[in-house]
C-alpha cells in the first residue's frame, strides 16, 4: 500500500459560492461504494471517467484502487460532507509512465466533483491547487504533479491550467487521447 497520508491536511475555502473546511479522507471501498457509484453513473462524470458501471463493477474497481501499491483513493469532504473523489498516485510507478518522459517521484492526480452543484464554479481550481500542494508536501522528492485528462474535457483542462498546470503534450493512452498536464513545485 502507498504511504501517502494526507488525512491531516486541511484547507479553508473562501470561494465565492462555497466556504468552509476542505479535507481528504482515505476511501473505504465498502462504506463509500454507494456515493461513488452514484457519481460515476452521473452522465457528466461518466462522459470522461467512462465508468457508468453496475454497483458490483464499481465495487471491484474501488477495491483494486484501495489495494494498489502506488495509488491511493480518497474522498474529498467539504465541511465533513463527501463531494469529490480523488486518486492520488506515483505517476512514475503507474502504467502512465510508459507514455511520457516520467521523472522519479512524479505525483499524479485524478479527481471528480461528485454532486452537480459543485461543478462549473471554479471550485476545482482551488481544490486542485490545495491537493497538489499537499502531494508535493508529502513527498519532498517529488518535483511535480501530472494529470492526463481527456483532450475533450475542456473544463478540466481549463481548471488544471488555472491551478498552475501547463499542457505539455497530447498523447494516446490505451483508453483515450489525453492532454499531459504538469504542475511544477514552484508553480504552486
Amino acid at each position: 500500500m502507498n504511504t501517502l497520508d494526507l488525512r491531516q491536511c486541511r484547507a479553508v475555502l473562501d470561494h465565492e459560492v462555497f466556504s468552509g473546511e476542505f479535507s481528504l479522507r482515505p476511501l473505504e471501498p465498502d462504506h463509500d461504494l454507494d456515493v461513488v457509484h452514484s457519481w460515476m453513473n452521473d452522465p457528466e462524470v461518466a462522459r470522461f471517467w467512462r465508468k457508468p458501471w453496475p454497483r458490483v463493477h464499481i465495487a471491484a474497481y474501488l477495491r483494486r484502487q484501495h489495494r494498489s501499491a502506488h495509488s491511493e483513493p480518497y474522498l474529498g469532504l467539504l465541511n465533513g460532507v463527501a463531494m469529490s473523489y480523488w486518486e492520488l498516485y506515483r505517476a512514475d510507478l503507474d502504467p502512465l509512465a510508459q507514455h511520457y518522459p516520467a521523472r522519479q517521484h512524479d505525483a499524479g492526480v485524478h479527481m471528480l466533483l461528485g454532486p452537480a452543484e459543485y461543478r462549473g464554479r471554479r471550485l476545482a481550481v482551488d481544490l486542485l491547487r490545495a491537493v497538489s500542494t499537499w502531494q508535493l508536501g508529502a513527498d519532498p522528492h517529488a518535483a511535480r504533479v501530472v494529470a492526463e485528462p481527456d483532450v475533450d474535457n475542456v473544463r478540466m483542462i481549463r481548471a488544471l491550467e488555472h491551478a498552475g498546470f501547463r499542457r505539455i503534450a497530447d498523447m494516446n493512452l490505451p483508453d483515450k487521447r489525453a492532454a499531459l498536464m504538469v504542475c511544477d513545485r514552484d508553480a504552486l
